[in-house]
C-alpha cells in the first residue's frame, strides 16, 4: 500500500470564486504511479468548499448565486460581531455557511491509474472569503 500526499497552494483572482483543480488532481495521479485506490482531495479552511458538478459557466454562476441567497451578505449574523475571544472582527459567516454546504472534500476511486469521475464532472476549490493564499492536499491511498 502506497500513500502520497501532495499540498497545493491556491489564490481566487475574484472574493468568491470556483476554481477547477480537476487536472492537477489527475497529473498527481499519474506522477504517484497509483493503479487502484482512492483518492481525497481536502480543503485546509472552513470558509471554502471543494466540490464536484459539471464544468459549464453557467453552471458555476447559478451554484455561487444560489449560495448567496441561502447565506447573503447583509444578514445579521452573530460572527459579523465583535469576537472577544480571538480579539478580532467577523465578517465572514456566509463563508462558513457556504463551505458547511459544499462540503470540505471530496473521494474518488483510482482505477487503472485513471481518475474515476463522471464524463462531464469536475472538481473545484471554491473561496467564500476573499482573495487570500489558500491550499488543499491531495491524498493518495492504493497499490
Amino acid at each position: 500500500m502506497q500513500f502520497k500526499l501532495k499540498e497545493n497552494r491556491i489564490r481566487a483572482k475574484k472574493e468568491f470564486e470556483m476554481i477547477k483543480i480537476t487536472e492537477e488532481v489527475r497529473r498527481f495521479i499519474r506522477e504517484s504511479g497509483v493503479k487502484n485506490g482512492i483518492c481525497y482531495v481536502i480543503s485546509e479552511h472552513t470558509t471554502t468548499g471543494i466540490t464536484v458538478n459539471e464544468s459549464l459557466p453557467c453552471v458555476e454562476d447559478d451554484l455561487m448565486e444560489f449560495l448567496d441567497r441561502i447565506a447573503p451578505e447583509d444578514f445579521e449574523y452573530n460572527h459579523n460581531h465583535y469576537l472577544p475571544t480571538y480579539g478580532t472582527i467577523g465578517g465572514n459567516a456566509p463563508g462558513h455557511i457556504k463551505s458547511l454546504l459544499t462540503g470540505i472534500s471530496v473521494n474518488f476511486p483510482i482505477i487503472d491509474g485513471e481518475l474515476k469521475l463522471g464524463h462531464a464532472a469536475d472538481i473545484y476549490f471554491c473561496e467564500y472569503d476573499g482573495i487570500k493564499d489558500r491550499h488543499y492536499m491531495i491524498y493518495i491511498m492504493g497499490e
